[in-house]
């Protein structure tokens, strides 16, 4: 089968190779020389501004059977509307249907028309004035966030990094004075208080089938402080729950993503692709925070570590409408990205990194190249985003931990960071401590 993976991070990556262990004949469209794509593909398309068309006309020139999508800058495009008018099956969902992550106040609409399980308050606002308004008379701190795509680097939370209502005023202001994201409004959301998790499910219409649970980490420095990135690595647990995160608790989180689904069936806009559910464990259940149209990255490091079906299958069920019961190895992962130092504010642009591949062989770990460039003396150099994903397994989350620590040590390089307290024993202890203390 001929598959055209689309994107060229870490994300791409382990979805490339786990597609080319289930048969897959690889082609990738990518606007970086990413070393592990390329060293996967049988040709490659690269393609600066990522443009749906000219992606679309060179899948169909090459005869794709199937297309799966990992950015969502590609699906907000509309490239999978643009594959299926050539037919070409694309896991993935239309332009339409990814509005549920470009578009947060079409989500949080349909949240409240829809009645979904575990909403949070919130109000979008069009004016600095009404953002004012609402903000001294709602009596909660809140989240502030832009309406579209911001690479999850564009929200700011009062009582952490804004520190009074008027620094979150000052923030409304400029999200839309600049229009943000493409967007002259600002979404104010209330502030939950509790554990953050990812829940991810393989949709087709009305069929939800959940993957296991994981958690991010978005703050750049250990002791989860500093900016909020894109996330600086995750862990999973052998049984799909997490350390603080019970099955039930588990399944009121996908009740949400079933009445989701459900939702966008009802409004002639069906869901096929995988959807990401982030949401916030509080005293009283999960509570909704967004939802991505794409695998997380770095949460599909863990998921696709353990898929033990078929992707292409599965793929290709998603894409027809037919999808069936999907297995998962019931181990745990532990994902850990390398970045130039100085990510999330000003990154180092100069870094450079190698792998040493029988020391990488022998830890059991493996490692997946995100914004890197191959360079034609075979050296492997950064940018300013995330550079790799090193990613164990284990039995437990501290024998993960220990091999993806393992693998770490085969990643060398200059001026390059990775936030070390990721899935240690200490890290999981404070959070468990902390959902104990509010329930209590």
């Amino acid at each position: 089968m001929k598959v055209l993976v689309v994107g060229g991070g870490a994300r791409e990556h382990i979805m490339a190779e786990v597609a080319v262990r289930d048969g897959a004949e690889l082609f990738i469209a990518l606007n970086n020389k990413n070393p592990g794509l390329l060293g996967l593909s049988s040709d490659s398309l690269f393609c600066k501004d990522m443009d749906p068309t000219a992606i679309s006309n060179w899948a169909h020139e090459k005869n794709i059977d199937l297309a799966l999508i990992g950015p969502e800058s590609a699906l907000a495009s509309g490239i999978v509307d643009n594959l299926n008018n050539l037919d070409i099956p694309a896991m993935g969902p239309t332009k339409s249907a990814s509005r549920i992550e470009v578009d947060k106040e079409f989500m949080r609409d349909l949240s409240s028309e829809f009645s979904f399980p575990g909403q949070l308050d919130y109000k979008v606002c069009s004016t600095v004035e009404e953002a004012r308004h609402f903000l001294e008379s709602f009596g909660k701190d809140c989240a502030i966030k832009p309406i579209g795509l911001t690479g999850g680097k564009g929200v700011k939370v009062m009582g952490d990094q804004l520190h009074s209502i008027d620094e979150a005023v000052n923030f409304c202001e400029e999200i839309i004075d600049t229009q943000m994201s493409g967007y002259a409004k600002v979404v104010l959301e209330e502030r939950a208080i509790g554990e953050e998790f990812t829940l991810q499910a393989f949709i087709s219409g009305e069929t939800v089938i959940p993957m296991p649970a994981a958690q991010d980490h978005p703050h750049a420095l250990e002791g989860d402080i500093g900016a909020i990135t894109g996330g600086m690595g995750s862990y999973s647990q052998a049984d799909g729950l997490l350390p603080f995160l019970s099955q039930s608790e588990y399944d009121s989180a996908l009740e949400t993503i079933r009445a989701t689904a459900a939702a966008m069936n009802s409004i002639n806009s069906p869901y096929r692709g995988i959807l990401y559910g982030q949401f916030i464990l509080t005293s009283d259940g999960p509570r909704l925070v967004e939802y991505n149209a794409r695998f997380g990255d770095p949460e599909a490091m863990n998921v696709l570590s353990v898929l033990n079906s078929n992707f292409l299958d599965v793929s290709m069920d998603i894409a027809q409408g037919n999808l069936k019961p999907v297995d998962f190895e019931p181990k745990a992962t532990v994902c850990k990205y390398i970045v130039p130092e100085g990510y999330g504010t000003t990154p180092r642009s100069d870094c450079s990194l190698s792998v040493d591949s029988t020391l990488l062989s022998s830890s059991g770990a493996r490692v997946y190249y995100a914004a890197v460039n191959l360079e034609e003396n075979n050296q492997i150099s950064t940018t300013t985003s995330r550079s790799a994903a090193v990613v164990g397994k284990g039995d437990s989350i501290e024998s993960a931990e220990k091999v993806t620590e393992a693998g770490l040590k085969a990643v060398s390089g200059t001026g390059l960071y990775v936030r070390h307290d990721i899935a240690t024993e200490a890290s999981i202890s404070k959070r468990v401590s902390h959902m104990e203390n509010l329930r209590s």
